[in-house]
């Protein structure tokens, strides 16, 4: 029989009884009966209870036993009593009568039991992530990991895609976020880069002939925490495809998302292919660029009705260039005064002066502004937001785009406290048709307003002869109950185009070769149309999972604050490798920065 097992923890049912087994495994659960203890030995498989009898030499140590020891069991597999047999296990059939007992691994006292549903504090958890990684649900939401990495890679090969893998150390690039810098020991004030993204290498691969790629990618960011999205590195499952449009990327990725949702979830979910909303129509409707398509809530554009209204605040700011949005409601009847003050007060909490709002009933409309607004007014707004008796309506005005922004978060909080999302179900869309360019309000000049490398719709001709705000470019996101999952274009593979297009956003020809030199001159070598998408793997993996924190579904994440608690990364180095480094620390930072972490520590002891 092997040294340390003959079946796993997960493995034994009624087809066992009467073997001979080892198992080997942590101690989970301890029920003490006086005449029996009762252990329940866990590993990676299942859980198998364990029966000690008091006459055996053995029996005082198993009573010992502290919670999460290791230990290894040679014993004989009996048949439950009818009364004791647990349907909730898949071993709740059998137990094994310990024969034999060998611990391997004695415990100290835990800083948490793997037993309790939450862990406790997450900076906790994460301290003792190993032992956190023992709990039931989270050491599934890893398993489910795996699975779907594995299940992603098998239906990109079956598509015809080939695995590459490219460079970690890089070149820094302007991306969008803070790059993590790498020096160089041999290249005194130099920095390597740690890449945001495969995005240039991706591309070069399909200038070199490889004509469908994909990759499991790190991606590196120096970008704050959020639910969806993790700290310093994340992974994405990064394509590129040569001699394609942008409905052959549609019908690839379709194929694997789709696949890969209906594969690990039981929830319904939108059939292929999925619903096409341009970008401007997005942000009119939804408020967002990343729509939750499961709240039954549409807002609607009202500013010529209040253009000319009694309602000065709202005439005056429309006249003056701003929007009025309405966000019409079904079903409000009988929602008391606080209800509507609640959600004005969140609506100040965005940047809003106020919330104005309609209540319709069979008697007529109601509301603050009523007053202010003629019967044709009314009436021209019940018809636009097709309002009937026990809607309301609430109204939001400002320039366009904090307009946009102040209703798609009323509209989302709506429809969750009035429970108005749908259930268990994945709404799947495409965003497409983003601006090639946006003004930036600080400089108030034309930049880039999402990927410097998507071909323009309409190519040189639309660059040469539109409005750089009016032309839209061959960018797409795909989005998932209001996560998006990825981001992706066809790319700009025309030099002559990449010029022009940086020039319209103030960047000379000198500055593409220098910043994307490795680029630009491939495409000077001949570059075959291509485009691509990365699809977040952490994303998909947290809504299958149907967790909130995208930290429950990562291994070994970083907190909020962008530390790892466990390894203690970042750490300070020694003096000798900074010398290396060609690099120095100013003691005054650091003085602070350590003032800083004792006052915080100081702060949450009080606290605790």
């Amino acid at each position: 029989m092997h040294l340390y097992r003959s079946h796993t923890c997960g493995a034994l049912r009624k087809e066992h009884v009467g073997q001979t087994v080892k198992l080997s495994g942590w101690v989970f659960r301890r029920r003490d009966h006086g005449h029996f203890l009762f252990i329940d030995l866990r590993d990676h498989y299942g859980v198998s209870q364990l029966v000690f009898h008091p006459e055996r030499d053995f029996f005082d140590g198993a009573t010992r036993l502290k919670y999460e020891s290791v230990i290894t069991v040679t014993g004989h597999v009996v048949a439950r009593e009818p009364n004791t047999v647990n349907p909730a296990m898949p071993t709740g059939e059998v137990e094994i009568v310990v024969d034999a007992l060998e611990i391997q691994s004695v415990a100290e006292p835990l800083p948490f039991l793997v037993d309790d549903k939450d862990g406790g504090p997450e900076e906790l958890r994460l301290r003792y992530r190993f032992l956190d990684l023992r709990r039931e649900k989270l050491h599934r939401n890893i398993v489910l990991r795996s699975q779907i990495i594995a299940s992603l890679r098998r239906r990109m090969t079956d598509q015809g895609f080939m695995e590459f893998q490219t460079p970690i150390l890089t070149s820094s690039s302007p991306e969008g976020a803070r790059d993590f810098l790498v020096p160089s020991r041999i290249h005194p004030g130099r920095f390597y880069a740690l890449p945001q993204a495969p995005q240039q290498f991706k591309q070069l691969l399909m200038v070199a002939g490889f004509d469908r790629y994909f990759q499991i990618a790190p991606c590196f960011r120096d970008e704050d925490a959020r639910a969806d999205r993790s700290p310093g590195e994340f992974y994405q499952l990064d394509i590129e495809m040569s001699y394609v449009t942008q409905d052959d990327v549609f019908a690839a990725v379709e194929q694997v998302v789709h696949g890969v949702f209906q594969e690990f979830s039981t929830w319904k979910m939108d059939g292929a292919p999925f619903v096409r909303i341009p970008f401007r129509e997005s942000m009119l409707k939804y408020g967002s660029d990343k729509p939750d398509l499961r709240i039954p809530i549409e807002i609607r554009d009202v500013s010529d009705v209040f253009r000319e209204s009694g309602f000065a605040a709202f005439a005056n700011a429309v006249k003056a260039g701003a929007v009025v949005r309405a966000i019409p409601v079904k079903d409000l009847a009988g929602q008391p005064r606080s209800f509507y003050d609640k959600l004005g007060d969140f609506a100040q909490s965005l940047g809003a002066k106020g919330l104005a709002y309609l209540v319709y009933s069979a008697d007529g409309v109601k509301g603050p502004i009523a007053k202010f607004l003629t019967p044709e007014q009314l009436e021209a707004l019940r018809t636009q937001c097709a309002a009937e008796p026990g809607d309301a309506v609430f109204f939001v005005c400002d320039k366009e785009g904090a307009a946009a922004k102040i209703a798609g978060q009323l509209r989302v909080k709506l429809g969750r406290d009035l429970d108005r999302v749908e259930k268990d179900i994945f709404r799947f869309c495409w965003i497409v048709d983003f601006p090639m360019f946006e003004m930036d309000e600080e400089t108030n000049s034309v930049a880039f307003s999402h990927n410097p490398f998507s071909m323009p719709q309409g190519g040189m001709e639309a660059l040469l002869t539109k409005n750089p705000l009016d032309i839209l470019a061959y960018q797409y996101d795909i989005v998932c109950n209001g996560i998006e999952l990825s981001s992706g274009a066809i790319r700009n593979h025309k030099p002559e185009v990449m010029y022009k297009a940086f020039e319209i956003a103030g960047y000379g020809p000198e500055v593409v070769d220098q910043k994307f030199g490795g680029m630009i001159n491939a495409f000077k070598l001949g570059a075959p149309p291509h485009g691509g998408i990365a699809p977040g793997v952490d994303r998909m993996v947290m809504l299958i999972a149907q967790e909130e924190s995208i930290r429950e579904v990562i291994a070994f994440p970083m907190n909020q604050k962008a530390q790892d608690l466990m390894m203690g990364a970042p750490s300070e180095v020694l003096e000798k490798q900074l010398k290396e480094l060609h690099i120095q620390v100013d003691p005054k930072v650091v003085a602070e920065l350590k003032k800083k972490e004792a006052e915080a520590a100081a702060a949450a002891a009080t606290e605790g």
